[in-house]
């Protein structure tokens, strides 16, 4: 028989939610509160920080509901806590608060909680509540007021002290005026400034708008940057395609701008006639584009292949050192599709120049691998993968 009631027998958690965290902010008290004693002094001292503030009223009901279950002589076990989450309502501030239940179900696992909330906004976590422990009850606190008129300046002051002194509020009520009243004021110094004031006002107002329904400025606010390696290889790649992209574009205007000479130049005549001039036309085309272009393309590349090798040294890769092999191959083939330019432009041009080049460009190739090679055994410790600073410091003191 006392086995049966001891399973049938409720804890209730009377739970005090204060979503916008005036318990940490103004009375710095870390949360969960879990006990009679320390909801007490919490609301206590909440109360001595800000006496108008609701939540201590929250938390006081909580305290006396808590009382009365305890004072009624049911068999029921009880507890109390609060919990709080974010003075910027929103996401976050509703993890918090699921953070927070977690930890308190996890010292006193209730079958029910009674909710006692301050406002509409904190009973918008109730959903978030049932979904872990069933809600037996719910009981907001409203602060009774006078009807007088003396009252009711009192609490729209204070609620206008609210609205302006916090900073979650004031970015509305007053950030956006001043903003259009600074342009106004602006625009009446400037002649007829005034005839456009209406469309810059719109202009602000729906830019505002777009922002806070896109939720751009929270995206902007969470936003973090990538590592240091990311940015350099994102900023060598963006520099390498724009060089790469200029080259190209000079060459093309220069073979659109100078098509007619181009072509009387190639055939004698303009324009052409039959397709087999057209294919003798394209050779030549090519020349040009690549002699015109090769320079910023052949720069653009290295340039994005520095970028990567940087990265492989922040991130001690030994892929380094390959890469640097292609750096050189690369700034050395320019020479090399310049004289192929000038044969595909001219198929007299001698053809002793790109022989001799392309013999350079083996030499040089190989030279580097070769040195490359040795740096890669004299430093293999070092490019053995991991994180770069630590290693960085430590092999260069070494190396000392």
């Amino acid at each position: 028989m006392s086995e049966n009631a001891e399973e049938k027998t409720e804890r209730i958690l009377v739970l005090c939610v204060d979503r916008d965290n005036d318990l940490g902010v103004k009375a710095r008290i870390k949360t969960p509160v879990l006990g009679r004693e320390e909801n007490l002094n919490a609301a206590v001292s909440l109360a001595l920080q800000d006496p108008e503030d609701p939540d201590s009223n929250a938390v006081f009901e909580a305290v006396r509901i808590y009382d009365r279950l305890r004072d009624n002589g049911v068999p029921e076990e009880n507890q109390i806590a609060t919990i709080t989450g974010l003075e910027r309502a929103g996401v976050d501030a509703d993890r918090k608060i699921v953070s927070e239940l977690t930890s308190v179900l996890e010292e006193f696992p209730a079958s029910g909680v009674i909710l006692v909330t301050d406002g509409y906004s904190d009973e918008a976590v109730l959903p978030l509540i049932q979904s872990r422990v069933p809600v037996n009850s719910v009981r907001r606190i409203v602060i009774k007021h006078s009807e007088s008129i003396e009252e009711t300046a009192a609490i729209f002051s204070r609620y206008l002290k609210i609205l302006t002194g916090t900073p979650r509020y004031s970015r509305y009520l007053l950030g956006l005026p001043g903003i259009l009243i600074i342009v106004l004021a602006v625009l009446s110094l400037i002649p007829s400034g005034l005839l456009y004031a209406w469309t810059v006002i719109f202009v602000i107002v729906g830019t505002f708008f777009f922002i806070k329904g896109f939720g751009i400025d929270e995206k902007i606010r969470r936003y973090s940057p990538p590592p240091l390696s990311g940015q350099i290889i994102g900023f060598s790649a963006a520099m390498g395609i724009l060089l790469i992209g200029i080259g190209s574009y000079q060459a093309l205007s220069y073979l659109f701008r100078n098509w007619d000479a181009v072509v009387t130049a190639i055939l004698g005549f303009y324009p052409p006639t039959e397709p087999a001039q057209w294919l003798v036309l394209l050779p030549p085309l090519i020349g040009h584009f690549i002699s015109r272009s090769i320079t910023l393309i052949v720069i653009g590349v290295c340039v994005l292949l520095s970028g990567l090798s940087i990265r492989y040294f922040l991130r001690r890769d030994p892929r380094i050192w390959r890469t640097f092999v292609v750096i050189v191959a690369w700034a050395w083939s320019r020479q090399i599709l310049y004289e192929v330019s000038q044969i595909l432009i001219s198929p007299e041009w001698s053809y002793q120049n790109l022989v001799f080049d392309i013999i350079v460009g083996i030499l040089l190739t190989l030279t580097t691998a070769f040195l490359t090679f040795l740096l890669n055994k004299r430093y293999a410790p070092f490019f053995k993968g991991g994180d770069t600073t630590e290693g960085l410091s430590e092999t260069i003191e070494n190396q000392q």
